[in-house]
């Protein structure tokens, strides 16, 4: 699905990304680590064109996307929640939805699916973004990103200042967009939300599998989810392997180096 092969960028004379080279696969999760000011950030910009590379290539379903403006990288299908949300604060939560659907044909109305995953937002249509708590700002982001029905969903620290009740549901949300597994609804949930969850199954069963391109610092929830693993460190990706060997891997002591 994405391809990055001797990726580099600079600041000033300071080398910030070094020959990055690797994939990320559809239908599944890759889960890039690292601690702060090693790079992440950069690259996800990078990858949304907002930073130009200086040097290196970037392949998206077969297209090179290296020169491309971040308007175009978006309408073949990249789907990215920045770091901080990035939400419209003075726009309601319809609005900021209905944003995610600026490269869909014209009369598109926001998936079901979004708010099958984020039921809050269906609530809040009529309240400002900026009214919202944290963790609903960032539902928002994620869901604004879903309403483009992306290839591939690039999240940049989504767990970064949450509440750990919302950071389950923004995990239960990422299997599913990925088809990570057809979450059977556990006895705690109601009826009405079982039939949530499974509706939702079914969608991007429809739909087709997307690709996750999680950036995170939160090591647990990074290995709930990852299929595939990078750990980045100085600008380079140091590890990387299967999310179910990070611990035998020993990615989280590598983490707290």
């Amino acid at each position: 699905m994405l391809q990055v092969e001797n990726l580099n960028q600079y600041y000033g004379g300071s080398h910030i990304l070094r020959d990055l080279s690797f994939e990320v696969p559809m239908g599944q999760v890759t889960a890039l680590l690292g601690r702060n000011g090693v790079g992440k950030t950069t690259l996800m910009k990078c990858l949304m064109g907002l930073v130009p590379a200086r040097n290196g290539t970037m392949h998206f379903c077969g297209q090179d996307i290296t020169a491309a403006a971040p308007h175009q990288r978006v309408a073949q299908g990249i789907g990215y929640v920045p770091q901080g949300r990035e939400i419209f604060p003075r726009l309601t939560v319809e609005e900021n939805l209905l944003m995610g659907l600026a490269t869909q044909p014209r009369g598109s109305k926001i998936p079901d699916l979004v708010f099958d995953l984020f039921p809050v937002l269906k609530s809040m249509l009529g309240r400002r973004g900026g009214d919202l708590s944290g963790g609903q700002q960032q539902q928002l982001a994620i869901g604004r990103a879903l309403a483009m029905n992306p290839k591939i969903l690039i999240l940049d620290e989504p767990t970064e200042g949450i509440q750990p009740s919302i950071i389950k549901d923004i995990g239960r949300a990422i299997r599913i967009v990925a088809q990570q597994q057809r979450l059977e609804a556990s006895t705690s949930h109601a009826g009405a939300q079982r039939e949530e969850v499974q509706h939702a199954i079914r969608q991007v069963a429809e739909s087709g599998r997307v690709a996750i391109f999680l950036v995170e610092q939160y090591y647990d929830f990074a290995r709930d989810l990852a299929d595939h693993y990078l750990l980045m460190e100085r600008g380079e990706i140091i590890m990387r392997g299967l999310g179910s060997e990070m611990d035998r891997d020993g990615v989280r002591e590598a983490l707290a180096v």
